[in-house]
C-alpha cells in the first residue's frame, strides 16, 4: 500500500491522507486548509489525484479541516461512499451547508472587488447543490464494529473523545499475502473532559498516523471554572463585553457546559446575559443533545432533559438583526460566536465593536492557527484590520488552554504507550506545525522508543507488512515554505535584539568596534563553511 499525504502535513489543517492498493484508492479525510492566506489558497488547487478514482472516503470527525472539501471531491467526480459514525454525519450536515454559503459569500465579495480591477470573476469553491449531493454519499458505522469495506480493506471506528461523534481509525490492508494494520488518530482529545468519554485504547499497530497539534506543549491542570469566571466578573466591573470566539462544534458545548454548572453552583450572576451568537453553534448544540447516548456519565446526569442547558442568563440569538443589535447594546454581555480563529462569521462584527474598547476582553479557548486573526491577537498584534476596518487593539486578550480538545504532547504519549501489541514499527506525525511535530517526534523516540517521520505534504511511504519506504514526491510543499518564513522571522527577530545590543556596546564603548567587525567577519566565514560541507 502507498500512503500519501495531501494536506496536514507540517501544518494543522487540511486534512487528506491518500491510500493506494493494488485493487483500490480511498482518502482518509478530505478537509479545508485554514489560516494563513498562502494556506488557504491550498483549497482552490485541483487535487493531485482523479476524484472519479477515489473509491471510499474514511471520515474522521466532523471539523471543517477534516471534511471541508468533500462537496469539491463530489462536485469533481467522486462517486463512492462517505464513511463516519452517526453523529459525524448528523454535524457534517449543519457544518456543510454553513459552509456553502461562506464559499459562496466570500465569491461574491472578491468578485466585486475584483471586477473594480478588471479581473476575470472567481467561482465558489462549492455550492448548496454539492453539499447536497455530498450528503447523499454518507454511509453511517457504529463505534467498535468491523467494517469490512472489500476483500483487502477493513476499518474499525474507535471514540476519539474529540468532538461528538470523532473517530480514531484502525485500518486492516492485507495486499500480496501481507497484512499490515494501519492507526490514524484523527484530533485526539484529551481524557477526563466534560462531555465525552476518553479516547478507546487501542492495544496494537503495524503503523500509527497521529495529530501533533500541541506536540510541544503540556495544558496546565487548573480550576477552569474559576478561571473562566475570574474573567467574566473582571470585564462586567470594567462594563465591557467578553468576547468568546468559540468553534461552532465541540468548543461552543462545552462552554455551556461549564457556564450551566456554575450556574447551578450559584456562582455566576443571574443578570449576566450569556448570548450564543451563531447559527451554526446552535444547530450543533441540538445535535449534541440529541446524541447524548455518547456522553460520559457525569453530562448525563447534569443534561438529562436531552434539550440545550436551560438557564435564565442564557439567550439564543439565532437572526441577523438579534446579533446587530448586540453591537449597540449598553448593558454587558458574554457573547459566545464563531469561528474559533475569529476568521469567519459573526464574532467578526463583535470584534469590530469591541477590539478598540479597553474595557471589553476577548477569551481564546482553542488552537489558533498559524496566519489567523487569533493567533495574530494572541501574540499581540496592536492594530488589525476587520471587515475592511483598520481597528486598534486596546482590549484585554486572553487564552485559556485547558478548555483545548486537543490532547497535549504528554496525553499523546501516553495514549500511544499502550498500542504495544504489536508496537509500531514507525510513526507518521502529522496535524502540526513544525516545532510542535519535531518535538512529539522526540518524545516518540526518547519515551517509547519508536522511530517518527513529519512527512512534507506530497510525501509518499509505501508499506508492506511491518516494513515502508518513504517516497519524496515533487508536489510543491508550502509546509516548507512555511518553514523558510518561521526562520527568517525568528531571525529578523534575534537579529533586531542582536543589533540593539551591539549599538549599546559600541556607543558606550566605542573601542569595542574594531573587536566586533572581526567577529562578525569570523562568523561569517564560519556560516560559509558549513553550507559548503553540505555542497552548498
Amino acid at each position: 500500500m502507498r500512503l500519501n499525504f495531501i494536506g496536514a502535513a507540517r501544518t494543522v489543517t487540511g486534512s487528506c491522507f491518500l491510500a493506494e492498493t493494488g485493487e483500490e484508492k480511498f482518502l482518509v479525510d478530505c478537509g479545508m486548509f485554514q489560516g494563513a492566506k498562502r494556506i488557504r489558497e491550498l483549497n482552490y488547487e485541483e487535487f493531485p489525484f482523479n476524484p472519479a478514482e477515489i473509491d471510499f472516503v474514511l471520515l474522521t470527525h466532523a471539523h471543517i479541516d477534516h471534511c471541508g472539501l468533500l462537496p469539491k471531491l463530489v462536485k469533481n467526480g467522486f462517486k463512492g461512499k462517505i464513511y463516519a459514525t452517526k453523529s459525524t454525519a448528523s454535524l457534517v450536515g449543519v457544518m456543510l451547508p454553513d459552509s456553502a454559503h461562506i464559499q459562496e459569500s466570500d465569491a461574491q465579495i472578491m468578485n466585486r472587488k475584483g471586477q473594480r480591477r478588471g479581473e476575470e470573476p472567481i467561482e465558489p469553491l462549492y455550492l448548496l447543490d454539492d453539499v447536497k449531493d455530498t450528503l447523499n454519499h454518507l454511509q453511517t458505522v457504529n463505534y467498535n464494529e468491523q467494517i469490512q469495506i472489500s476483500d483487502t480493506v477493513s476499518v474499525t471506528y474507535r471514540d476519539a473523545g474529540h468532538i461528538l461523534g470523532s473517530a480514531i481509525l484502525e485500518l486492516v490492508v492485507k495486499e500480496n499475502d501481507k497484512s499490515a494494520k494501519i492507526v490514524f488518530s484523527g484530533d485526539l482529545g484529551q481524557p477526563d473532559q466534560p462531555i465525552l468519554r476518553n479516547p478507546a485504547i487501542i492495544s496494537g499497530a503495524d503503523f500509527l498516523v497521529t495529530e501533533s497539534t500541541y506536540g510541544d506543549r503540556v495544558h496546565q491542570f487548573y480550576d477552569k471554572e474559576t478561571a473562566l469566571l475570574e474573567l467574566i466578573n473582571d470585564t462586567m466591573d470594567r462594563g465591557g463585553n467578553l468576547i468568546i470566539p468559540a468553534f461552532a462544534v465541540g468548543r461552543t458545548q462545552t462552554l455551556l457546559y461549564h457556564l450551566y454548572n456554575l450556574h447551578k453552583a450559584g456562582r455566576l450572576d443571574n443578570d449576566i446575559p450569556i448570548i450564543l451568537d451563531s447559527p451554526l453553534a446552535i444547530a450543533a448544540t441540538r445535535v449534541f443533545m440529541e446524541n447524548s447516548h455518547e456522553f460520559d456519565e457525569e453530562a448525563v446526569k447534569l443534561l438529562q432533559n436531552g434539550k440545550i442547558p436551560d438557564f435564565p442568563q442564557l439567550k439564543i440569538f439565532a437572526s441577523a438583526v438579534e446579533s446587530r443589535s448586540l453591537n449597540t447594546a449598553e448593558s454587558s454581555a458574554i457573547i459566545i460566536s464563531a469561528s474559533g480563529m475569529a476568521d469567519a462569521g459573526r464574532v467578526l462584527h463583535h470584534l469590530k465593536h469591541n477590539l478598540w474598547r479597553p474595557e471589553s476582553t476577548v477569551l481564546f479557548v482553542g488552537y489558533q492557527a498559524e496566519g489567523s486573526l487569533g493567533r495574530r491577537l494572541i501574540d499581540g498584534i496592536k492594530r488589525v484590520r476587520v471587515l475592511g476596518e483598520e481597528v486598534a487593539v486596546k482590549a484585554k486578550i486572553e487564552s485559556l488552554d485547558g478548555f483545548s480538545a486537543h490532547a497535549d504532547a504528554n496525553q499523546i504519549i501516553e495514549w500511544a504507550s499502550h498500542i504495544k501489541d504489536p508496537l509500531p514499527a514507525k510513526v507518521f506525525i502529522v496535524h502540526g506545525e513544525t516545532p510542535s511535530a519535531e518535538s512529539l517526534k522526540d518524545l516518540f523516540d526518547k519515551k517509547l522508543g519508536i522511530e517518527a517521520y513529519i512527512p512534507f505534504r506530497g510525501d509518499t511511504v509505501k508499506i508492506g507488512g511491518r516494513a515502508s519506504e518513504i517516497i519524496q514526491s515533487t508536489i510543491k510543499s508550502v509546509s516548507v515554505e512555511m518553514e523558510m518564513e518561521e526562520i527568517l522571522r525568528d531571525f529578523d527577530s534575534d537579529y533586531r535584539q542582536m543589533r540593539k545590543r551591539i549599538l549599546q556596546l559600541v556607543v558606550h564603548q566605542p573601542k569595542l568596534l574594531e573587536p566586533m567587525i572581526k567577529a562578525i567577519a569570523k562568523a561569517r566565514k564560519y556560516i560559509k563553511k558549513v553550507f559548503s560541507s553540505y555542497n552548498i
